[in-house]
């Protein structure tokens, strides 16, 4: 257990964080799964612009420091790449 005011402070913080972190990966996990969704059911129009969505919430998720650049990278080009070899 931490004993020092500071090391307190510091987990009520980690706390905060760990639940807005968390908050802002499901929303990016929401907004993949609809691409997915959207991509199984081979409608095209939805799909991109499902991809369209996607984007920037995988950039922000980046900028945020909840993604690693290369994930969010290699999540779009796969996304990207399905949504190519469906046409």
């Amino acid at each position: 257990m931490a004993n020092t005011p500071q090391a307190k402070k510091r987990i009520r913080r980690n706390e905060r964080r760990a639940e807005v972190n968390g908050a802002r990966v499901g929303r990016i996990r929401t907004f993949v799964k609809k691409v997915e969704a959207a991509l199984a059911s081979g409608d095209k129009a939805a799909a991109t612009a499902a991809l369209q969505q996607v984007q920037p919430e995988l950039q922000r998720g980046v900028a945020k420091g909840v993604l690693h650049r290369n994930t969010a990278s290699r999540k779009f080009s796969r996304l990207t790449k399905r949504l190519a070899s469906l046409a």
